[in-house]
């Protein structure tokens, strides 16, 4: 069975109903491929085999049933160690899962273990490489679990968002990443930083796994994005006020992406978004860190000397905002939020860059948020698929845009859009 740990979740799934693959089977396999591959990946920032394999055994019966999960360390668990990717917490044991983990269980899902994170899911990051190749960043914050996923290590995992923590080393690792629409998923339990932007999402190798995870944790029917619509699709191409940032095989993989679609039968038109969406760029950080750093006030007044100076010099910038100037800026993110719908008119989704471009050389930097905070801030969701490689030989992703609420049709045409791209 060492070729099982490489099925996609939905495939294992069916062969676990089936009869024609166990729960203990399909764990033992991915275990196998951690202890050849963990070594150079780092992908783990806890992981106990034998806790493992128990759970394998002790499976609930549900639509995740016996499926094994990489867990971000940002979200609470009662049997592992929850360190958030910092000192600060080492060996912290919390009593109780975080919502979104225990009804993962519930549904049959197996927390293989804990994956890394930056500090507090923002800065400093961890040891955890680029499988395509370890001299380049995995993109962060959820920056284990894309590694582990794309190494095979785990079918799936749950990743979080504050700015591009999902999306972005979901591109930078050749997967899938999903955001959905803000609040989706439940929050409680896991390590906050900001309550107006933070997002609990899914990094797997298809489609089709992200909407598994994601909606058997929310309670949700997100449908069967393998499923073939009846109609091609209505697409905005968008560059997005980021475009300046765009590295030159982003340029060419976009134009690229505009051909194919029309190619294969989309209606495909040019829409960037109005002037007045500009301002998200400043108002993001003045939301993300100012809310970062009231939610980190236990540990800046009573372990400041813990935190690094990376990310103490976002907090104390943070801090340094007035009342006035946070409200302003989420006013703004308000103001654009109720604006978007009508910015997609006609249209069933915007396809834009997942990342500036390929993932940056070095592991002191997890690449920039640019193409990913805007729709972050708009509380839409968002689907990264695979669409190639960079002049470095590193992957590429494609980003398919949806309206708030619209999951379940986003990830469908997200799954058209991977299927088109090839």
């Amino acid at each position: 069975m060492s070729d099982a740990a490489r099925l996609s979740a939905t495939e294992a799934a069916r062969r676990i109903r089936a009869g024609r693959l166990s729960p203990t089977e399909l764990m033992e396999a991915c275990l196998d491929r951690i202890a050849t591959r963990e070594p150079q990946i780092r992908a783990f920032a806890w992981l106990d085999p034998d806790a493992a394999r128990q759970g394998a055994a002790g499976a609930a019966e549900g639509p995740l049933h016996g499926l094994p999960i990489g867990l971000k360390d940002v979200f609470d668990t009662a049997d592992m160690p929850s360190e958030y990717g910092s000192p600060i917490w080492r060996g912290h044991r919390p009593r109780a899962d975080a919502a979104s983990v225990a009804w993962a269980r519930a549904a049959g899902g197996v927390v293989i273990g804990k994956t890394v994170t930056t500090e507090f899911a923002v800065r400093h990051p961890g040891p955890t490489i680029n499988p395509h190749n370890p001299a380049h960043t995995p993109g962060g914050s959820s920056s284990g679990s894309a590694a582990g996923v794309a190494e095979c290590m785990f079918p799936f995992a749950f990743g979080t968002q504050t700015a591009g923590s999902i999306i972005r080393p979901a591109a930078f690792c050749g997967v899938v990443g999903y955001k959905p629409s803000y609040g989706m998923i439940s929050r409680v339990g896991l390590k906050m930083m900001s309550d107006t932007l933070d997002t609990v999402g899914t990094i797997a190798r298809t489609v089709a796994d992200c909407a598994l995870l994601a909606g058997a944790s929310a309670g949700r029917d997100l449908g069967e994005p393998d499923a073939k619509p009846d109609r091609p699709p209505r697409i905005g191409i968008c560059r997005s006020p980021s475009w300046r940032l765009a590295a030159p095989e982003t340029q060419a993989l976009l134009a690229e992406a505009a051909h194919r679609l029309a190619r294969a039968g989309a209606w495909v038109e040019d829409r960037d978004l109005p002037a007045p969406f500009n301002a998200i760029e400043e108002a993001h950080p003045i939301v993300q860190f100012a809310e970062s750093a009231r939610a980190l006030g236990w540990e800046l007044t009573t372990a400041r000397g813990e935190i690094s100076a990376e990310l103490l010099e976002l907090l104390e910038r943070g801090m340094s905002h007035g009342a006035e100037a946070v409200d302003a800026a989420r006013a703004t993110l308000g103001r654009m939020q109720h604006a978007f719908p009508r910015a997609m008119d006609g249209l069933d989704v915007l396809v834009t860059p997942s990342a500036p471009g390929e993932a940056p050389a070095g592991l002191g930097w997890t690449g920039d948020p640019a193409f990913n905070y805007i729709w972050t801030s708009l509380h839409v969701p968002a689907v990264t698929v695979p669409a190639g490689k960079g002049t470095k030989g590193l992957p590429l992703g494609i980003q398919i845009i949806g309206r708030q609420g619209e999951d379940r049709p986003l990830l469908a045409w997200a799954q058209w859009v991977a299927a088109a791209m090839g």
